[in-house]
């Protein structure tokens, strides 16, 4: 992906006259303006727009890798250019209710990532109404059985052993934390659940049943609705978990991060949970964009904290 200032440059030369000395006023305002966007309560952000914004170097994105069958079936692949054969890995599943969202929107958390030299995965799934609970959490299974084993092999990376690390955001969190904590997913797909070094989740949803939207009835059929839930799966045996949750939440109820750090504790796994004063259900995500000159630095370092330290 070009850089912001290329893209620019080349628009100022179709429609404008503008000097290029101010070039870089015009990328901080945006910069503003989008960080602005990210953070503040109520407002909306442009995944687009940060991507944009997001620096294309040090790495590098193989796009489309199939991993299961049909248009979703596919992940991107970003590969730091200081790879190694201990380089870690991380898939990432992405939100979205379980009925929207696309791997494409996320070049900003695959950039932030693996320039900290850290291999970076991100499926699509089949999303309602294609399916329902659980055909998204086995697509998500696949996508981490296929994507370690292919780099387990040397292909992409340097041969060697990759720490598996999972981690999603929002309901990509509730996916990523049934097959970290449920083993029978990978089970199913030949795959060593002891294998996962960590899972991280980002405003999770991780014990929400009753469900109140008639919505999520759907997605969540009865006879299967009791096994979505996270929490119902912690043991001691659990991989190293890091739980983040915005105080200010009011998409995803922060009590869910609580809850299952608490669960965890008492059953002797290793947790670290953080409940971030005034943080949002978005913010806990932008903060990985380190093209935001004020978002909260301390949730990323936190993240590569927790992945350096198991890798």
């Amino acid at each position: 992906m070009a850089g912001l200032g290329g893209l620019l440059k080349e628009l100022s030369a179709r429609l404008s006259p503008w000097p290029a000395h101010r070039w870089a006023a015009r990328r901080a305002g945006l910069l503003l303006v989008l960080a602005g966007a990210a953070v503040l309560p109520g407002c909306t952000w442009s995944a687009d727009l940060l991507n944009l914004l997001t620096s294309s170097s040090g790495f590098h994105v193989v796009h489309d890798r199939r991993y299961g069958p049909g248009e979703r079936g596919l992940y991107d692949l970003y590969i730091p250019d200081r790879a190694n054969a201990r380089t870690p890995l991380v898939v990432f599943l992405y939100g979205g209710s379980w009925d929207s969202g696309s791997k494409d929107l996320y070049f900003f958390v695959g950039q932030s990532l693996a320039s900290a030299n850290i291999a970076v995965a991100i499926p699509d799934y089949r999303l309602y109404p294609d399916t329902v609970f659980p055909g998204f959490v086995k697509d998500a299974a696949r996508a981490v059985a296929t994507v370690h084993r292919a780099l387990g092999e040397g292909q992409y990376l340097p041969e060697g052993d990759h720490p598996l690390f999972l981690m999603g955001h929002s309901a990509g969190a509730e996916i990523a934390g049934l097959v970290a904590l449920d083993g029978s997913y990978l089970r199913a797909e030949g795959a060593d659940p002891s294998k996962i070094a960590g899972f991280i989740g980002l405003a999770g949803p991780y014990d929400f049943l009753p469900l109140k939207e008639e919505r999520y009835r759907r997605i969540f059929p009865a006879a299967t609705r009791a096994q979505s839930q996270p929490i119902n799966y912690v043991s001691r045996a659990s991989p190293p978990m890091l739980l983040i949750a915005g105080t200010d939440d009011t998409t995803v109820d922060p009590a869910n991060t609580r809850r299952l750090a608490d669960k965890a504790s008492a059953v002797g796994a290793k947790v670290e949970a953080a409940l971030v004063p005034g943080q949002t259900h978005i913010g806990v995500l932008s903060a990985l964009a380190t093209a935001l000159p004020f978002r909260d630095t301390s949730i990323r370092a936190r993240i590569l904290d927790f992945i350096g330290s198991r890798s």
